[in-house]
């Protein structure tokens, strides 16, 4: 394979990681141009949040979608944050293919997570918003709109108290005094990590409302019962409509956590070309033929 890896545009901590991923390729024996193209079969970029530095990848995304090129996409992980990373073709999330569908049960045991009984202790409905300008949210309106969408939708089966919790990097402005018992509580970065504090608000949560993205994924972590969309990858353990608010369903969970421990690598495991073994057969497979 000819693979054109553009790590010029991402944040800082993808470096080690485009470094580990660049290293499996070529010792698979594929030719891998960095930061260049030369009518390549597959582009590698970090993310796609159109936003900072990382927007000039919008253009690159663009170029290769436009000509049915696939894309592999790296990015933080969701389940051990910024200790292991994704990898998957032409998106991220349940958009993307993680070439995930035969797995084992011993993969997600490496993570030593719990998965906590389905418990609802808290009384608060959580709303979470995402980044506004990232690929994920094409199809969506503004987040303020998005938000008060979901109030009002709620508000038609629950009057239980509701939290907005906006995305730590895209602030919002909402007027809550258009509802009852709503309140905004920002995310609270913590100092010594890129993480928040955000299980420290599933304590008090008796749901949570989100689109696509990891906080999801750490509430079904924590037994709290989630709304999500279709691509969200806690869609398949996750209810479709705020009409069963009051009584979500909660499916069992391991099927699930099998296969998205074959989403995420440590950077050892990328380096050791474990993720870039199931994804370049997959390439073969299905989209370059």
């Amino acid at each position: 394979m000819k693979i054109s890896c553009f790590q010029r545009y991402g944040p800082l901590n993808s470096k080690p990681i485009f470094g580990a991923f660049i290293n499996s390729m070529q010792d698979a024996g594929d030719t891998v141009l960095v930061d260049k193209d030369d009518n390549c079969d597959i582009a590698v970029i970090w993310s796609v949040l159109w936003q900072g530095r990382m927007a000039n990848y919008r253009p690159i995304w663009n170029a290769y979608r436009t000509k049915n090129k696939p894309i592999v996409v790296l990015e933080v992980g969701g389940i051990k944050r910024n200790e292991t990373f994704k990898v998957g073709i032409n998106g991220v999330n349940r958009e993307a293919d993680f070439a995930n569908e035969n797995v084992d049960s011993e993969r997600w045991k490496k993570f030593n997570i719990e998965l906590k009984p389905w418990a609802q202790a808290g009384e608060e409905i959580i709303i979470c918003g995402q980044h506004h300008n990232s690929h994920q949210w094409r199809n969506n309106p503004k987040m303020y709109k998005w938000f008060e969408q979901q109030i009002t939708e709620i508000r038609k089966y629950s009057d239980r108290p509701i939290v907005v919790r906006p995305h730590p990097r895209d602030h919002i402005n909402i007027d809550t005094t258009k509802f009852k018992n709503v309140k905004v509580i920002a995310p609270i970065k913590n100092q010594n990590t890129d993480d928040t504090n955000f299980n420290e608000i599933l304590k008090n949560a008796w749901a949570v409302v989100n689109h696509s993205s990891n906080p999801a994924m750490q509430s079904v972590f924590n037994g709290v019962p989630v709304f999500v969309s279709e691509a969200s990858l806690s869609y398949d353990v996750g209810n479709s409509t705020l009409a069963n608010i009051n009584n979500p369903s909660r499916p069992g969970r391991w099927s699930w956590a099998n296969k998205l421990a074959y989403t995420e690598w440590t950077t050892e495991e990328i380096k050791q070309g474990l993720p870039w073994r199931r994804i370049k057969k997959r390439l073969e497979e299905k989209y370059l033929k």
